[in-house]
């Protein structure tokens, strides 16, 4: 579970509830089932309008990628290029061959594969970066489905607001008094909803998935230089080296995120990273002074 994620709503819920209960004079007023619906069921009524139905399909199952932590182990990706590098460096094709089927990145396989069949580098490097390209594009239309609904929820907040007045107004010409408080509470309580909505799940949410996105993204570049130096037949303690110098600037670079010019470039990347790596084993096997 993720744990950040269900405290933050809990504890979002939590601080609203408090203050309704020390001062509102009828905490219950602000149990409204018709405008709970209004607002709920118009954000679902446009967001299918505005995607197809098949994304709109995958609204809950995003929810739960939200509330499960998916951690994704990058030193143990590091770990399978290291081992496949080793194997790669002695020419044993078949031992790299049998570890692939119990490797479950298909990143990783897809490359490593195209890299043992000979496949010019060039070509590897392009197919890795279409899907890395086309994953990032993907997934950002997903979190913009909830940045969507965070939009469409205080409008249907509004729009709530307005049926509610507009039934008092008709109650109010009709003298029927005693029934005013119920459609004013309809129309004040359906823009709550709405921001409640929108400010607590729906713009959090697509927080979390841009910033998940990011973190897969700067995963399967790291897997994609991996595959480019195994090509090179550079040394597994050097690939090993490189990656791990990655890793060690990998949150850093989720605080500015990754450009897709960047992904354009991956041999800029790469030659900063095999500087670093450079030095690291420069400094491994410095001699010590002479005695």
């Amino acid at each position: 579970m993720n744990l950040s994620t269900i405290f933050g709503i809990l504890f979002g819920l939590s601080i609203v509830a408090v203050v309704i209960a020390f001062t509102a004079i009828d905490a219950l007023a602000f149990l409204n089932l018709p405008g709970l619906i209004i607002v709920l069921g118009g954000t679902l009524a446009a967001t299918l309008v505005s995607y197809p139905f098949r994304e709109f399909g995958r609204l809950f199952k995003l929810l739960g990628i939200v509330l499960y932590d998916n951690h994704v182990d990058a030193q143990g990706q590091v770990d399978e290029i290291e081992q496949l590098a080793r194997k790669w460096f002695r020419d044993d094709i078949r031992g790299v061959e049998n570890d692939l089927q119990s490797i479950n990145n298909t990143f990783l396989k897809t490359g490593v594969q195209l890299v043992i069949d000979k496949t010019p580098l060039a070509d590897v490097i392009d197919l890795l970066h279409w899907r890395i390209t086309r994953l990032r594009a993907q997934e950002q239309a997903e979190a913009q489905m909830f940045v969507s609904m965070a939009t469409y929820a205080p409008a249907f907040g509004m729009l709530g607001t307005l049926i509610g007045l507009i039934n008092m107004l008709s109650i109010m010409d009709n003298r029927n008094f005693s029934e005013i408080g119920f459609h004013l509470a309809i129309a004040l309580v359906t823009t709550f909803y709405g921001l409640l909505l929108a400010n607590l799940i729906f713009k959090p949410v697509a927080t979390k998935l841009e910033r998940r996105t990011e973190k897969r993204v700067m995963l399967m570049t790291m897997v994609m230089e991996g595959i480019t130096l195994m090509s090179q037949r550079r040394t597994p303690s050097f690939i090993k080296a490189t990656l791990e110098s990655f890793i060690a600037q990998h949150e850093d670079e989720l605080h500015q995120p990754l450009e897709l010019d960047e992904l354009d470039e991956p041999n800029m990347r790469s030659a900063r990273m095999v500087q670093n790596a450079d030095r690291e084993l420069q400094h491994r096997v410095e001699p010590t002074d002479n005695r």
